[in-house]
């Protein structure tokens, strides 16, 4: 039998989740928080630091219960942060001159050549349909008044 090891990774994670939950507790504290039914402006943020504080604490107190030797972390996947991380800037940067539909289709696009699998076949059809849900959903549906065109393009 084995004896418990500590997982020092997992216990720093844990300890720096609980941080942040609590950076982000107290940025809420000059904010009405509400009832569930009536909620103010700090309820949402309060309620989600409670969470991420609670996940911290399972990380942390799972660095502890470790039984296993822990494995060598694999090589870092360079190809998805390149191809992750500026989507959402990509996103933000062009949605008010290009509009929701290109933007959104550009940046799903972007996002799905993050893996070395994806075909591009199979990301544009990924794209169309990502873009076809968030169109037929944010702006049909919820009726949210933004741009499906931008002023960049043609027509």
């Amino acid at each position: 039998m084995t004896s418990p090891t500590t997982d020092r990774s997992e216990a720093i994670a844990g300890a720096l989740l609980m941080l942040a939950a609590g950076f982000f507790a107290w940025q809420t504290m000059d904010l009405r928080i509400g009832t569930a039914l009536r909620m103010g402006p700090g309820y949402f943020p309060a309620i989600l630091s409670g969470i991420l504080f609670l996940l911290g604490l399972l990380v942390f107190l799972k660095a502890f219960r470790s039984t296993a030797t822990s494995e060598a972390m694999g090589a870092i996947a360079w190809r998805g942060l390149l191809f992750i991380l500026p989507a959402p800037v990509f996103f933000g940067l062009t949605v008010r001159g290009l509009g929701f539909v290109p933007a959104l289709f550009l940046t799903a696009l972007i996002a799905a050549m993050a893996s070395m699998r994806m075909k591009l076949h199979w990301a544009l059809l990924l794209a169309f349909l990502v873009t076809l849900f968030s169109t037929l959903v944010f702006s049909y549906a919820l009726g949210l008044p933004f741009r499906r065109f931008g002023p960049w393009l043609p027509f």
